[in-house]
């Protein structure tokens, strides 16, 4: 499962890992260590390592930086979430809000704060800005010669979860 900030990546591969019975392995929680502290490559593809060593998982996260084609070579196929900014943005607006109102533990033992989203080069929802076009063609090279299932709308990803 690949696609932008805000895209929808961990909920639909929630939702796709219980349709299929398969484990759901999120990239964010293997890749984030408490207090927001980053792991090395060689830490994170370990960890990869160990999670895909199962018949069957639904993978979310965009992780090519660290992992290469580790992940994308051994799935099936790959599913990417290719929404509009509109729309990725919104939501990650909204799940920014709504994560800091109810303090939501997330990517592991983390939670967003005010200043960090709002008030910081670091922030999110500037992030998401910054890099949704230029991520998106550097995708489209990636997943080259693969098995994709781009979905372009909220209706293509609703139908494809059937």
């Amino acid at each position: 499962m690949i696609g932008p900030t805000g895209s929808g990546k961990t909920t639909f591969a929630r939702a796709l890992a219980q349709k299929l019975g398969v484990p759901h392995i999120e990239l964010d929680a293997l890749f984030w260590k408490p207090s927001w502290v980053e792991s090395s490559a060689e830490e994170l593809r370990a960890k990869v390592e160990r999670a895909l060593a199962v018949d069957g998982w639904v993978v979310d996260g965009n992780y090519s930086g660290k992992l290469g084609t580790y992940v994308i070579d051994r799935a099936d196929e790959i599913v990417w979430l290719d929404l509009p900014l509109r729309t990725t943005w919104s939501r990650l607006f909204l799940r920014t809000v709504r994560r800091l109102w109810t303090r939501e533990l997330i990517c592991g033992s983390n939670r967003e704060n005010f200043r960090q989203a709002f008030l910081s080069r670091e922030s999110i929802l500037i992030y998401a800005l910054r890099t949704y076009r230029r991520t998106r063609a550097s995708r489209k090279e990636w997943i080259a010669g693969y098995r994709v299932a781009r979905l372009r709308s909220p209706r293509e990803v609703e139908q494809y979860l059937g």
